[in-house]
C-alpha cells in the first residue's frame, strides 16, 4: 500500500492545482468553437428579453391597468407576457442545438483521449494487462465520459440560464425602479461572491476525500489479494493498522468535505433568501421613495421566477457538477502520464508456513515409502458438495502404480479437480479411503501430507518476494545446482533472466498467468515430494511448454533419485497431447469411469473417442 504518486502540481491545493492543469485545454476547446458560443449567447439574448418582459409586463398590467382602472390595459399587458412565455420554444430549441455542438466533441476528444491512454498503458506494461486488465482506462472510456458530457452540459445550461436570467432581471428592476437594486443587489452579490469562494476549497476537499477513498479502497483490495502472503508473514496486526490508518484519513477528509458543503448552503440561503426577506422588509420604504405597488410586484416576479431559480440551479451545478466535472477530467489528465510501478511491500516469506495455507501443497523434504505398496490408491470413493446433491464421484477405484504417468479427462465440470483434491488430502471424500505410498490420508497431519504429495491448480500462486524464495518455498534446503536444474529442464530461463534472476524481488501483478505457472511448476520440480498432482496447471503455456514440462516431471530426478522413489504423475489434462504422452488415462463419466491407454479407451470408452474427436478439431488458443 504505497503512497500515490504526487502530480506535478503537487505543491498547490488539489482543487487549485486540478483547475491550473485543465484551464489552458479547456481556453483551447472553448476557442475553437466559438461560433457555437456565439449562436448560444444569440439563442440566450431572447430568453433574457423573455425573463425582462415576464416581470415589466406584470408591473404594467397593474400600475396602468388594473389599479388604474383599465382592465383591458392590463390584459393587454398580460397578454404581452404570455405571448412572451409561448415564444420560449425555438430559442430553447436553438440553445440545445448549439449545446450538442460543444458536449458531443468533447466526449468524443475524452473518448480519444482515453483510448490513448489505454494503449500506452498496455505497450508500457503489457504484462499487467493479461492479469490485471485496466479497468481505470474502462472506466475513463466509458462511465467517466459521460460524467464529463452531462455535467458539462448541465453547467453550460444552468450558467448561461443564470447569466442572461440575471441580465434581464437586473434591466428589468433597474427599468421599474432604481432604488430596487439598492435592496436587492448588494445580498445577491454577497451571496455570489460567498459561493464561488467556496468552489475551489470544494473541488480540493471531494479531491483529497476521493483520492483517501481510493486509497482504501486499493488498501483492502491489496489485503484481500495478498493474505496468503501476510498469514504466512505474520503481518495481520501491521496490516489492519495500515489499512485502519487509511480509514482514519478516509474519515477526515469526509469531515472536511461536509464542512465546505455546509459553507455552500450558507451561500446559497444569502443569496436566494436574503434578496427576498430584504425586500419585504424594505416595502414601507421603498413605498415613500415612490416605488409603486406594480414594481414591487415585478421585482417580486423577477426575483421568485426567474432570478433565484436561476441561481439555485447555477449554485447546485457549480457545487455537484462543477466540482464533478473538476475532478473527472483531472483525472484523465493524470492518466496521460506514464504509469508508475507498484511499490512492492517489504514481505518476506515465512519459510514455516503451513503447507496447506496456500494452493500448491509440497514438502521441504519427503518421505521414502515402501517400494511394494502403488503410489496411490482411491477405494471406492465417494463425494458430494452437499447432502442433497449428487455424487461428484461414486465408488471410485483408481490404483497409480509407481513411476506411472495419469492423465485424468471428462468433461468440464464432471469431477477432475475433485479428484485431484481428494488424492492430495484437501478434500474429504464422504466415503471411501485413498491411500499415498500404502498410508490413508484421513488423519494425517498438514505436514505429513506434504511430505508425500505437491499439487499445483489452474490459478498457480506466486507470491511478494524474491524469485528464488519462490522457488524454494517447498524446499528451502536445495541447492543452488538443484534450482538451476529444475529451472533449466522446465525451460524457465528467459523468465528468470527477464526477471532480473533468482535474487530479483517478484511483483506477482506484473507477471501474466502463463509466467505464474510456470514459476509453480519450478517450485513444484524443486519439491522432493513424490506425487506430483496439475490440476490443468499448464494450461496457460503453449504446447511445446506443456510437453516439455509433463516429460520432466514425469522423468524427474533429483540427486537421491525421485524417479527411483518411484514417484508418479497425475495429469489433469485439457489437451489431447497430454492423454497422448500419458501412460494410462482414466475417463471420468459421472457413472462408469473408465481407466487404460489410449488406444484401450478409443474402442471401450464412447466419451473418450468423442473428447478425441473435439480435441482434434479444434484450434489451439491464441499466442500457443
Amino acid at each position: 500500500m504505497s503512497a500515490p504518486a504526487k502530480s506535478p502540481t503537487a505543491g498547490a491545493p488539489p482543487g487549485r492545482g486540478a483547475l491550473r492543469r485543465n484551464l489552458p485545454s479547456a481556453r483551447r476547446f472553448l476557442a475553437g468553437r466559438k461560433p457555437a458560443l456565439v449562436r448560444l449567447g444569440g439563442w440566450s439574448l431572447l430568453e433574457s428579453a423573455q425573463t425582462f418582459l415576464g416581470g415589466y409586463c406584470l408591473a404594467q398590467a397593474l400600475d396602468r391597468g388594473f389599479l388604474a382602472g383599465q382592465t383591458g390595459t392590463g390584459l393587454f399587458w398580460l397578454a404581452v407576457a404570455a405571448a412572451s412565455i409561448l415564444g420560449a420554444g425555438p430559442p430553447m430549441r436553438g440553445v440545445f442545438t448549439q449545446l450538442a455542438e460543444l458536449t458531443e466533441p468533447l466526449r468524443d476528444a475524452l473518448v480519444r483521449r482515453a483510448v490513448r491512454q489505454a494503449l500506452r498503458r498496455a505497450v508500457t506494461d503489457p504484462a499487467r494487462t493479461d492479469d490485471r486488465a485496466d479497468t481505470g482506462a474502462v472506466s475513463r472510456l466509458t462511465h467517466q465520459t459521460e460524467i464529463v458530457r452531462d455535467s458539462f452540459a448541465g453547467l453550460v445550461l444552468t450558467v448561461r440560464a443564470f447569466v442572461f436570467n440575471a441580465a434581464g432581471a437586473l434591466i428589468g428592476l433597474l427599468a421599474l425602479a432604481p432604488e430596487l437594486l439598492l435592496v436587492v443587489l448588494p445580498p445577491l452579490v454577497l451571496g455570489i461572491a460567498l459561493f464561488l469562494a467556496t468552489l475551489l476549497p470544494m473541488a480540493s476537499a471531494q479531491r483529497s476525500f476521493l483520492d483517501a477513498d481510493e486509497a482504501v479502497a486499493e488498501g483492502v483490495g491489496a489485503v484481500s489479494a495478498g493474505h496468503r502472503d501476510l498469514v504466512a508473514c505474520g503481518a495481520q496486526a501491521d496490516a489492519a493498522e495500515r489499512t485502519g490508518r487509511l480509514i482514519d484519513v478516509a474519515e477526515r477528509k469526509s469531515r472536511v468535505l461536509a464542512r465546505w458543503a455546509a459553507l455552500r448552503t450558507v451561500a446559497l440561503g444569502v443569496a436566494g433568501q436574503l434578496p427576498v426577506l430584504l425586500l419585504l422588509v424594505s416595502t414601507p420604504w421603498l413605498l415613500r421613495q415612490g416605488v409603486t405597488t406594480g414594481a414591487l410586484a415585478g421585482a417580486l416576479t423577477y426575483l421568485l421566477q426567474a432570478l433565484l431559480p436561476a441561481l439555485h440551479s447555477m449554485m447546485t451545478a457549480l457545487g455537484a457538477a462543477g466540482t464533478r466535472l473538476l475532478v473527472v477530467v483531472d483525472r484523465f489528465q493524470d492518466a496521460t502520464a506514464a504509469p508508475v510501478p507498484p511499490k512492492v511491500p517489504d514481505l518476506d516469506p515465512d519459510p514455516d508456513l503451513d503447507p496447506d495455507m496456500v494452493a500448491e501443497v509440497g514438502t521441504p523434504r519427503g518421505r521414502r515409502p515402501s517400494r511394494t505398496v502403488p503410489a496411490v490408491e482411491v477405494r471406492a470413493v465417494t463425494h458430494a458438495y452437499g447432502p442433497d446433491s449428487p455424487p461428484v464421484l461414486e465408488h471410485l477405484h483408481l490404483t497409480v502404480r509407481r513411476g506411472e504417468h495419469i492423465a485424468v479427462v471428462g468433461p468440464s465440470g464432471i469431477g477432475k479437480s475433485t479428484l485431484a483434491g481428494v488424492v492430495s488430502g484437501l478434500v474429504a471424500p464422504d466415503h471411501g479411503t485413498v491411500l499415498l505410498g500404502g498410508e490413508p490420508v484421513t488423519g494425517a497431519t498438514a505436514q505429513d501430507l506434504a511430505d508425500r504429495r505437491v499439487l499445483i491448480p489452474q490459478q498457480a500462486y506466486v507470491f511478494t518476494g524474491s524469485v528464488r524464495d519462490n522457488l524454494l518455498h517447498l524446499r528451502p534446503d536445495a541447492t543452488s545446482g538443484e534450482l538451476s536444474h529444475a529451472i533449466r529442464v522446465l525451460g524457465a530461463e528467459p523468465l528468470v533472466h527477464r526477471l532480473g534472476g533468482p535474487d530479483a524481488v517478484l511483483d506477482p501483478r506484473g507477471l501474466s498467468h502463463g509466467e505464474r505457472q510456470l514459476l509453480a511448476l519450478c517450485r513444484a520440480y524443486v519439491s522432493s515430494a513424490p506425487l506430483v498432482l496439475l490440476d490443468e496447471a499448464t494450461c496457460h503455456l503453449d504446447p511445446a511448454a506443456e510437453a516439455r514440462a509433463e516429460r520432466a516431471f514425469a522423468e524427474r530426478a533429483f540427486t537421491d533419485g525421485a524417479r527411483a522413489r518411484h514417484g508418479a504423475l497425475i495429469v489433469v489434462a485439457h489437451r489431447l497431447s497430454s492423454a497422448r504422452r500419458a501412460d494410462r488415462v482414466l475417463v471420468l463419466d459421472g457413472t462408469t469411469p473408465r481407466f487404460g491407454t489410449h488406444e484401450e479407451l478409443l474402442t471401450s470408452s464412447a466419451l473418450y473417442r468423442d473428447l478425441f474427436g473435439h480435441w482434434q478439431h479444434t484450434p489451439p488458443p491464441a499466442g500457443s
